[in-house]
């Protein structure tokens, strides 16, 4: 009996999460095809537990012209995974963790208001915002990447999850969290 991979091809046992506090919240099960239908929605805290290649499929489907294609967004983000599996030669799906630990910022801003006065506070991050901003940042660079040029959204997402995962600041998401975070730094 074969052992289950995702989309068929890549292995999820060997992948490693360098930042413990993303552990909880970053999901690596084996699935055939990541798609939940749903289930973790009435949950509380249920989208921690869904694969994260299914959350970044659900994040490309968002806006615009792909706005609820489950399968088209299915179809790019395996494609951008074979595309980091031929140019890195390692596992895609250990290089999209990285990624995503690599460009999720652990400060942000906030306003607090005192006596009818706001002013900007830096606070801590929670682990569950934390993968929504870096999944956010990814897919809008690879978006903003492909909207009018000649490059497939297929190779834009390949690049983006490639250069966040090696903490290239010539990605989007990575000088994305840089900024938040000194931002956050400055209001401390």
């Amino acid at each position: 009996m074969s052992e289950i991979k995702i989309f068929g091809k890549w292995d999820t046992a060997n992948i490693d999460l360098k930042d413990p506090g993303l552990k909880g919240y970053i999901t690596v099960s084996p699935t055939l095809v990541p798609h939940s239908c749903g289930r973790h929605e009435h949950k509380r805290f249920g989208k921690a537990k869904v694969n994260i290649v299914e959350r970044l499929a659900n994040r490309v489907m968002r806006p615009g012209k792909n706005g609820g294609k489950k399968i088209l967004a299915l179809n790019i983000v395996d494609g951008a995974l074979q595309i980091i599996s031929l140019k890195t030669g390692e596992n895609p799906l250990q290089v999209l963790v990285r990624a995503i630990e690599n460009s999720a910022p652990r400060e942000e801003v906030t306003r607090i208001s005192y006596g009818g006065i706001s002013y900007p506070q830096a606070v801590d991050a929670s682990p569950q915002r934390r993968v929504d901003l870096a999944l956010r940042f990814i897919t809008d660079a690879s978006r903003n990447a492909s909207f009018s040029s000649n490059k497939p959204i297929e190779e834009c997402l390949a690049d983006e999850v490639s250069l966040a995962g090696a903490n290239d600041n010539k990605s989007y998401a990575v000088q994305k969290r840089e900024e938040i975070e000194r931002i956050a730094i400055s209001a401390r």
